[in-house]
């Protein structure tokens, strides 16, 4: 199991826990941090025997984005794994989920502040759930920036257009129930609760057969910018192969005899 000093890893059950790990900075990326996210992307891909990922942060932040020290010349925790970004340039937007998209569902866990280069990776997760007192927001043109972690191309796509050229544009805060109107977080739940309850929806999923989820996750995502006859013919090529799945045939069998299914990824 993988990890870096700002990136920690640990299996719960089926589910890989990623913890932005950097309290001290509101876990601001380090070249630590992205290494360590790239890896655990990986780590969920390669094994089969996770089902799901939550990820979230320490010390009651999510992550308050790119640590701009850096970005002033002023140097970046990690220097150690730099090499690792040399050797694959596209590393951090992997990490970053805007040129990688894992396999399995991955659920954010979001508390205190989610900001910037924050909710850009937000935006690469599948299912959100936040603490009462999360702060949203992308904060980059304040500053004379551009925020280009993917969210000119995703955020309209995920939240109705005029929110999303709301957000870019002003660079405001939004608070987690601004951020749930606006379809950008699924949960608001007590302060604190927002790890346990994306664990809660981690163990419904992992429930599921493993393939099943896999596909209807690819299908989603596939399909999402085809016409409805396209994308009609791609969900059929991506599901109608589930049905001869041994999960498939567990999962009837569990049906009829009222028993939890075994699945075991076949």
């Amino acid at each position: 199991m993988g990890g870096t000093e700002h990136l920690t890893v640990r299996r719960q059950g089926a589910t890989l826990v990623l913890t932005l790990n950097r309290p001290e900075a509101k876990n601001a990326l380090s070249i630590s941090m992205l290494v360590g996210l790239y890896d655990g992307w990986i780590e969920a891909d390669e094994d089969d025997t996770v089902r799901s990922i939550v990820l979230t942060g320490a010390g009651g932040a999510f992550c308050a984005g790119m640590d701009l020290k850096a970005l002033a010349g002023k140097g970046m925790a990690g220097e150690h794994l730099r090499d690792r970004l040399k050797a694959d340039p596209d590393l951090h937007w992997k990490a970053m989920l805007r040129h990688h998209r894992p396999r399995k569902p991955v659920i954010a866990a979001v508390e205190g502040y989610c900001v910037a280069g924050g909710t850009e990776i937000l935006q690469g997760t599948d299912i959100r759930v936040a603490g009462e007192s999360a702060t949203f927001g992308l904060f980059e043109v304040r500053r004379g920036l551009f925020p280009i972690g993917g969210s000119t191309v995703r955020l309209q796509r995920q939240i109705p257009r005029t929110h999303a050229l709301e957000m870019l544009l002003t660079g405001r805060p939004y608070t987690a129930r601004e951020a749930a109107s606006v379809g950008l977080v699924g949960h608001v739940v007590p302060d604190g609760g927002a790890l346990d309850k994306a664990l809660e929806i981690a163990e419904q999923i992992n429930a599921c057969g493993p393939l099943a989820v896999e596909a209807v996750k690819a299908s989603v995502y596939e399909t999402a910018e085809l016409t409805e006859t396209d994308g009609l013919a791609a969900e059929l090529k991506r599901g109608w192969p589930i049905f001869d799945t041994a999960d498939a045939k567990e999962g009837a069998r569990a049906f009829a005899e009222k028993r939890p299914p075994l699945y075991k990824r076949h």
